[in-house]
């Protein structure tokens, strides 16, 4: 069975202009350049999108202007740390045309295993869209347990995936032994998604896919098709995409919009305090796609 979501997912960046404002036109131009690619869903304004230096009425704009120019499922990013933000957020983005919500786990304040299983049942029940939960404890501070995974899953209907940035295989194949039929986990982290697929993942939501996609849907179509040779050699070959996108020097989403420069996509410079782009990153852009065939 296909995934609610499809396999291939871009975490799309979010477009600037040179001032610095929102590049609408470029968001569209953008998300039908990725559809082309072969993603069948996007992500706007997650972690990649730069959610936390972009306004909820910048978000708002976005989610419009996608949903409007491409005909597959937006998944809008709508959490934060204050759980009635994060209800408001999510109303309008539905109120948008989004067709499901990404939830992340509530950053910086730290919040107890109770605490977000409340927060995240709240969520849930301001809307009927599909919610994916967002782990990513590297920048949120705060894990989400597999326990609290498991009791939304199981206890609040519409929460029926998680994007699992968590970097703990062993732990996604608990979990996904434990989830209830229907439940799906999707990588998060580009270096572990064929070691999670072979766990039970799905999918991807991906940031690479930005620029490899091709490879990202070859990978799947091959594992999912039983061949895992090609997949494994698929998944060697973008090795090079996977450490360009981010790093201590240049972290997400810095590389990626490089890489859209270099291809003549839209994308501008990442907001501060993201910036500024190191002078050598677009060689090594450049160096990247030729690895892949793409001079």
């Amino acid at each position: 069975m296909k995934p609610k979501f499809g396999r291939v997912i871009t975490a799309m960046i979010t477009p600037f202009a040179a001032d610095g404002s929102l590049d609408v036109e470029g968001a569209r131009s953008l998300a039908q350049w990725l559809v082309g690619q072969g993603n069948e869903a996007l992500v706007l304004a997650g972690t990649t999108g730069e959610s936390p230096t972009i306004t909820q009425d910048e978000q708002i704009e976005l989610v419009e202007a996608v949903v409007d120019a491409v005909d597959v499922p937006i998944i809008a990013g709508a959490g934060s740390n204050d759980t009635r933000s994060a209800i408001a957020n999510t109303q309008r983005c539905v109120d948008a045309g989004a067709q499901a919500i990404l939830s992340v786990t509530p950053y910086y304040n730290r919040p107890s295993q109770a605490g977000l299983l409340a927060h995240f049942a709240e969520v849930a029940a301001s809307t009927d869209l599909p919610i994916m939960l967002y782990d990513i404890p590297a920048r949120t501070g705060r894990a989400l347990a597999a326990d609290t995974i498991l009791q939304l899953a199981d206890e609040v209907e519409n929460i029926v995936a998680v994007k699992d940035a968590a970097g703990d295989v062993a732990s996604t194949a608990r979990l996904i032994a434990a989830a209830p039929e229907g439940f799906e986990v999707y990588s998060g982290e580009d270096c572990l998604t064929l070691s999670l697929l072979a766990v039970g993942a799905v999918g991807t939501v991906s940031v690479a896919s930005h620029w490899a996609t091709p490879e990202m849907v070859v990978m799947m179509d091959a594992f999912f098709s039983g061949d895992t040779a090609t997949a494994r050699a698929t998944n060697q070959r973008m090795i090079p995409s996977y450490d360009f996108e981010s790093g201590d020097l240049t972290p997400n989403p810095i590389p990626s919009k490089a890489m859209l420069k270099v291809l003549g996509l839209p994308g501008g410079d990442c907001r501060l305090p993201m910036g500024p782009e190191p002078e050598w990153l677009a060689e090594r852009a450049r160096a990247v796609l030729a690895g892949l065939g793409r001079a």
